[in-house]
C-alpha cells in the first residue's frame, strides 16, 4: 500500500462524520414576485450518514424577490421534518449521544438549520430534531420525527 492510499484511507472516519448532503426533490411556490425568483417551500432528502437504513426529509421555506434571486436574503426559520426507515438499521458500535447529521445555511453568514440525531436508548428509538440557529442569538423554531429501531422485514 503507498503511503497516499494509508494517508487517505486514514482521513475516511473524518468524513463519514461530516453532516449528509441533501438531494433536492422539488420546490412548491407559495408567493408570486413580479420581481426575482417567488418564494417557496423546498422539499430535501438525506440520509442519516452513521445509521443506514433511516432516511429524512425535511421542508424549508426559501425567500425569493431580488434578495433571494441572489442569495442574499434570510429565509425565515419554518421547516418540517420526517425521518423513516427505509431498510435494516444497522447501529455504529460507539453512537453518540448528539450528534449533527445535516445543516444547511438559510441566511447568507449568521443563519442555519441543523439537523441532530438522538438515541432514546431506554426505547430503542432514533430522534431527529431539526433546529434553527442563528450565530448571536438562537431561534426556538424546531421541528421533530422519531424512528423506532425495528426489524426490517424484505418487501
Amino acid at each position: 500500500m503507498t503511503a497516499k492510499l494509508a494517508r487517505r484511507l486514514a482521513l475516511l472516519p473524518l468524513f463519514a462524520s461530516l453532516p449528509a448532503i441533501a438531494d433536492e426533490i422539488g420546490c412548491v411556490t407559495t408567493t408570486w414576485k413580479m420581481v426575482g425568483a417567488n418564494d417557496r417551500i423546498c422539499v430535501y432528502a438525506f440520509d442519516d450518514p452513521r445509521v443506514a437504513g433511516v432516511t429524512c426529509h425535511i421542508s424549508q421555506a426559501r425567500t425569493g424577490g431580488v434578495k433571494g434571486s441572489f442569495g442574499l436574503a434570510e429565509d425565515p426559520s419554518q421547516f418540517s421534518l420526517a425521518c423513516r426507515q427505509v431498510g435494516p438499521i444497522t447501529l455504529p458500535a460507539k453512537l453518540p449521544r448528539d450528534e449533527t447529521v445535516f445543516s444547511d445555511s438559510t441566511s447568507l453568514i449568521f443563519k442555519d438549520t441543523k439537523v441532530a440525531r438522538l438515541f432514546d436508548e431506554k426505547r430503542n428509538v432514533l430522534v431527529y430534531v431539526a433546529v434553527s440557529r442563528r450565530v448571536i442569538e438562537g431561534v426556538p423554531a424546531n421541528a421533530l420525527s422519531t424512528v423506532p429501531v425495528a426489524p426490517w422485514e424484505a418487501r
